[in-house]
């Protein structure tokens, strides 16, 4: 039977052999060169003479796994004597054997391509050097499924995937096959690996649980209970600044359990007393706070405004470098960048205009009411005006980019002229296509151009007429605020004229319940001053209809008019 295997580069009764193949598996004692470290290692048996087998596993002798080996390094298979049978290694230049997916905690590996003659203590044998198995399940199919004890066994397994088995030196066929060796998926394996995995979760909340039990932080001690000693202790704890918090957490729970009564009353009234008194310390502290805030408002507004500042400066270089005696001196590429740039800076510019403005509002807001009736007009315009005077300069900004693209249009139309009478001149008329797209292309930026301009006069005609309209309510505030200053001193002036007689008058006809004529009244007034007249005294009683009240009384020819007084008329009703 013809053998697909590597020529043998030793004897079949070659010791280094079988110690190769278990150093390839990471079983054999054997040194960095291949030559074995014991001299009594028998290679018919694959153990010492006179020494039974050990276990890697077994107790008090730990495994050490071999130090990992490069990836680019190529396994060397050789071939492997065993008592009953013999392993020819595949051929290297075959691709490896597929394997399926690991599943996970796999100790089962699928053996196939097993001698029909093949016993269980033949694959004991064979396998038994990879571990220590635990189960073999064979079938007559000529395959099995091993269970190994440990999972790194089953890696040594697979290693002896691809290899040629023959029963001691017989070529039949039932005595021959080529074995196929890979991961299985057994219940057993799996149902192992979830337990694993959940000890270990278990370990891993129990650890989680440690560590914050660690870093939990420590309760607060308890509150002591109510005493003439605690509370003596407690009052002086109150006054200082340092220990007030705490004093005032022992208080709180005091008062809420209920350890007031009318013989300690008066210690508790102390004790209230003294955190009344921490207000005004509490409140000069955020007042200081509230001006630190302040100062850093004003600091970040003032950097903002410089950065601002130095941002215009930027925008203008942008402007200057896009007019036509510096723009025409650039190529192509640089003048992209250019606007390129200039936009960027525009954008940047307007976004931190946009923050300087808002925080102006907020301080305008922040105003308080009284402050806001001083500087609000009556008809209540002053809104209006900001209202305008914002949009006035959203309009001149927007004025000045529409402007600016303008100039590039133009020097673009420019650029395009020129190298259209260059291309005339020197082209050959072939080029009849490229002429007629460049032409194509300067119709539509001439269109672009006059959309501009058109846009242009129309914001133009729209900011004159907000800044008519702007002076022409800036005018009409100053009147309004003439004619409100002029009322106020009016008013001022009957109030101071008015007061005295108003007061005489009332408790005049306060005395006179069915009321007096204002000859009467008049009669009594100008002892006091002589320059008073009927004429302003009826004016002035005409104006309060609350305090006074004019009635008729009498019949025919008798008929008189009276004034009273009935200010406390309301009073009365109620």
């Amino acid at each position: 039977m013809p053998m697909d295997s590597s020529p043998m580069t030793m004897p079949m009764s070659d010791p280094n052999a079988w110690a190769t193949a278990m150093n390839n598996l990471g079983m054999g004692p054997i040194g960095m060169s291949g030559q074995p470290l014991m001299s009594d290692f028998d290679s018919s048996l694959g153990m010492m003479t006179g020494i039974g087998p050990m276990n890697p596993m077994m107790p008090g002798l730990g495994y050490v796994p071999p130090p990992p080996l490069p990836q680019d390094l190529p396994i060397v298979k050789e071939i492997i004597h065993c008592k009953s049978c013999t392993l020819f290694p595949p051929n290297p230049n075959l691709p490896s054997p597929a394997i399926r997916e690991r599943p996970p905690g796999c100790k089962t590996v699928f053996v196939g391509g097993l001698p029909e003659n093949a016993t269980e203590a033949l694959i004991v044998e064979v396998f038994g050097q990879c571990g220590d198995i635990i189960a073999i399940r064979k079938s007559k199919k000529n395959f099995c499924h091993i269970r190994f004890a440990e999972e790194f066994t089953v890696d040594r397994a697979l290693f002896l995937s691809g290899y040629r088995i023959r029963l001691g030196s017989s070529t039949d066929k039932k005595d021959t096959g080529r074995l196929h060796v890979d991961f299985a998926q057994a219940r057993d394996d799996l149902y192992e690996w979830e337990c694993h995995q959940r000890m270990l979760a278990r370990e891993e909340r129990h650890r989680r649980r440690m560590e914050e039990d660690r870093l939990r932080p420590p309760s607060p001690p308890p509150i002591v209970h109510y005493s003439e000693h605690e509370c003596s202790q407690l009052g002086d704890k109150i006054k200082d600044e340092a220990a007030f918090a705490e004093a005032v957490r022992v208080l709180l729970t005091w008062v809420e359990r209920g350890e007031v009564n009318r013989r300690n009353a008066n210690n508790f009234y102390s004790m209230i007393q003294s955190s009344n008194s921490h207000i005004r310390r509490l409140m000069n502290e955020k007042a200081a706070h509230e001006k630190e805030m302040e100062e850093a408002k004003e600091k970040f507004k003032i950097a903002l405004s410089g950065i601002l500042a130095q941002f215009e400066q930027i925008v203008s270089v942008f402007h200057a470098a896009s007019k036509q005696k510096a723009w025409d001196h650039f190529s192509k590429a640089q003048r992209k960048n250019l606007d390129v740039w200039r936009k960027q800076a525009e954008e940047i510019r307007n976004m931190q205009n946009e923050e300087l403005m808002g925080i102006r509002r907020e301080e305008e807001m922040e105003m308080s009411d009284d402050d806001m009736e001083d500087t609000r007009d009556p008809d209540g315009k002053d809104c209006d005006d900001s209202g305008l005077a914002a949009q006035a300069e959203a309009l001149k900004e927007e004025n000045d980019s529409l402007r600016c693209q303008l100039d590039a249009y133009r020097n673009e139309v420019e650029l395009l002229k020129q190298e259209q009478g260059k291309n005339q001149e020197h082209l050959h008329p072939q080029h009849s296509e490229e002429d007629a797209s460049r032409q194509q292309q300067l119709t539509f930026l001439q269109q672009a151009l006059q959309g501009m301009q058109k846009q242009l006069l129309k914001m133009r005609e729209e900011m004159k007429q907000r800044e008519v309209e702007l002076e022409k309510s800036m005018e009409d505030k100053q009147q309004l605020e003439s004619q409100v200053q002029s009322l106020k001193e009016g008013l001022e002036s009957l109030k101071t004229q008015h007061k005295l007689p108003v007061r005489i008058i009332s408790t005049f006809l306060h005395v006179h319940p069915f009321g007096a004529s204002i000859e009467y009244i008049c009669s009594y007034l100008q002892r006091l001053d002589t320059k008073i007249n009927t004429g302003e005294v009826e004016a002035l009683l005409a104006r309060l209809p609350c305090t006074f009240r004019q009635e008729l009384t009498g019949v025919g020819a008798s008929l008189e008019k009276r004034w009273k007084f009935c200010g406390f008329e309301a009073i009365k009703t109620i």
